[in-house]
């Protein structure tokens, strides 16, 4: 038995530094200037409307059938109930400790595709997945399996994230300018829009009172105003003219983009590998061998494949081009300036939520189903995937949520240097890795 933890548990760190050391390759790579800030970006948009929509329609189109639709429903429900508690460890942690209003999609958000994706693939590297086989099924089909269960959690996460994420950082109160409140700026021209709007201009402004200074007290700040505030944004969805645009009132406004975002490419991509999966002569189409009806395998799908397997080492590249980058421009900032460096409170308690206790509850949780009902099934690949869903370190595009919001340039400053630590330490994921694959084991 001991021999066989610390095997899997060194088979854990192999895999987990092979994650990291594709980051630390997209630094190397900004450091020399063989790629900047600009690319990343580029490379990030086409791996968001490309190369994801078409991982999930070939991993969920591939896997998903009338037979396994249920374990998909379980994932579904436990990725909705991972953000929701995420959601409300963020709000607690900024209403009741102070922390920034950020804190909330730092907690809610963690990195569901990419870096799990690659981690799965590392450990099959490893051979310590072979003992979640209990048929006569390939390792690499379990893995395959895995791989589609991460996109289906990860599609729900990127909803979220387009439709909710940057509505949760600084939209409740935005910074002051010219002596004039969050509030006041709404109503500036008396029809409760703001009279110059922006592409970065919150959606919603919900106005909080703020503290008067940093240790003064948190109980009076009220959450729930009775009237928030809409206000009016320039862009809009391309499918409404801007004629009938312009004459939406705000409410509606409002309502229509978070729609519009909430149905972005990578749910699409999804929605049609369930749409081809779940229906017979479509899946034996695109899926089955040429010899037995996949007319569209050997060409189409295959295209598809090699466009969506991109999707895998890319955005962890442009992590880590986005971390050197906007570490880079944090020193220089903190040099020039007399500006606060790690907020060490506010990381510690992420890097703990993260790291440590929705590994212990998720794993905990899990294996409690798994042992005393049925609801999840038979398969012990879907219960190790599921363990590791809600761990791992917050999302990169948590950078992004700020740009767009009304935060400031500190505290963008203050997020790359979280996310630069927490990517950092991600290796400390093998403890999961194993708690994951020994609660796993045990259920069998």
């Amino acid at each position: 038995m001991a021999s066989g933890l610390v095997s899997s548990f060194v088979a854990a760190i192999q895999a987990s530094l092979s994650v990291l050391l594709v980051i630390t390759y997209g630094s190397l790579s900004a450091h020399f200037g063989l790629l900047d800030s600009k690319t990343g970006k580029s490379i990030s948009k086409i791996c968001v409307k490309l190369f994801l929509p078409l991982l999930l329609l070939v991993k969920i189109g591939s896997e998903l059938h009338p037979g396994s639709a249920n374990r998909y429903l379980v994932i579904l429900l436990w990725a909705f109930v991972c953000h929701v508690v995420s959601f409300l460890i963020g709000i607690a942690a900024h209403l009741l400790f102070g922390m920034p209003d950020w804190i909330t999609a730092a907690i809610m958000f963690n990195n569901t595709t990419s870096y799990p994706l690659l981690l799965i693939q590392s450990l099959d590297e490893t051979g310590i997945l072979k003992m979640l086989i209990v048929t006569d099924e390939s390792t690499r089909a379990a893995i395959e399996r895995a791989k589609s269960y991460f996109l289906v959690f990860a599609t729900v996460s990127s909803c979220l994230t387009f439709a909710v994420g940057p509505r949760l950082v600084d939209t409740e109160h935005a910074a002051e300018e010219n002596g004039k409140s969050a509030e006041e700026e709404t109503n500036g021209n008396g029809n409760g829009s703001s009279s110059e709007p922006t592409e970065a201009t919150g959606l919603l402004r919900v106005p909080i009172p703020r503290p008067h200074h940093r240790h003064a007290s948190v109980a009076s700040i009220t959450f729930f105003p009775s009237k928030p505030k809409f206000t009016t944004v320039t862009r809009r969805p391309f499918y409404i003219p801007r004629l009938h645009w312009s004459d939406l009132s705000p409410r509606a406004k409002w309502w229509l983009l978070f729609f519009y975002d909430f149905l972005n490419a990578p749910l699409l991509g999804a929605v049609l590998g369930a749409i081809i999966g779940l229906t017979p002569p479509l899946h034996r189409a695109f899926f089955n061998d040429t010899y037995e009806g996949g007319i569209f395998t050997a060409w189409l799908t295959e295209s598809w494949k090699n466009v969506g397997g991109l999707f895998v080492p890319l955005p962890l590249i442009v992590a880590g081009i986005s971390l050197y980058t906007s570490f880079q421009e944090s020193r220089r900032a903190s040099s020039s300036s007399s500006e606060p460096g790690l907020p060490y409170l506010t990381t510690l308690f992420i890097l703990v939520i993260r790291f440590i206790i929705w590994p212990v509850v998720s794993i905990g949780t899990i294996y409690f189903f798994v042992t005393r009902t049925a609801l999840l099934g038979d398969d012990p690949m879907l219960w190790f995937a599921m363990m590791l869903m809600p761990t791992g370190p917050p999302a990169m595009k948590l950078i992004t949520m700020v740009q767009v919001s009304d935060a400031g340039p500190e505290d963008e400053r203050k997020i790359a240097r979280i996310l630069t630590v927490s990517y950092i330490i991600s290796p400390i994921l093998a403890f999961t890795v194993v708690g994951a694959l020994r609660a796993s084991v045990a259920a069998i």
